[in-house]
């Protein structure tokens, strides 16, 4: 069995908003996820699953409304699908083993880290600071997050 599994108990323990971006692929209001301005060290993971997704050490401030990250801690966690709703072609990011709806991914990243933004919905994340990271199983991921 995986590691990281969608449980009945994790997604019955989504907030309504959780639940509506995680599995109804829905989209928070830009500016108000509350991780958009953290800045503390660390991961962000599946909040349905727990998979790791991206280090803070990728986060930048692209001025979207949504936190952003130029690649994610591990490709394999990541699944990027073709979205072609609201009467655009997007490539849509879901956790690869939650299945959890992320955001999208865009070309238009700092072109010096890779020209990619993956614009997340905070409402998908739950933030692991870097001192809890060895506690709660995430510590084989401290090398990809910045000393500050």
């Amino acid at each position: 069995m995986s590691q990281y599994n969608k449980t009945i108990e994790a997604v019955a323990s989504l907030t309504e908003e959780q639940y509506r971006v995680t599995q109804k692929n829905g989209t928070e209001r830009p500016g108000t996820g509350p991780l958009l301005n953290n800045k503390a060290p660390g991961i962000y993971v599946d909040i349905v699953s727990g998979e790791p997704l991206f280090a803070s050490s990728e986060k930048f401030e692209s001025g979207c409304g949504w936190p952003s990250f130029t690649k994610p801690i591990e490709s394999k966690n990541v699944s990027e699908v073709r979205d072609m709703s609201h009467g655009m072609v997007r490539t849509e990011v879901r956790s690869t083993h939650g299945d959890s709806h992320l955001g999208h991914v865009f070309t238009d990243g700092p072109s010096d880290r890779g020209g990619l933004r993956y614009c997340i919905n905070s409402a998908s994340l739950r933030f692991v600071h870097r001192d809890e990271m060895e506690t709660q199983g995430y510590g084989a991921y401290l090398d990809q997050v910045e000393e500050l």
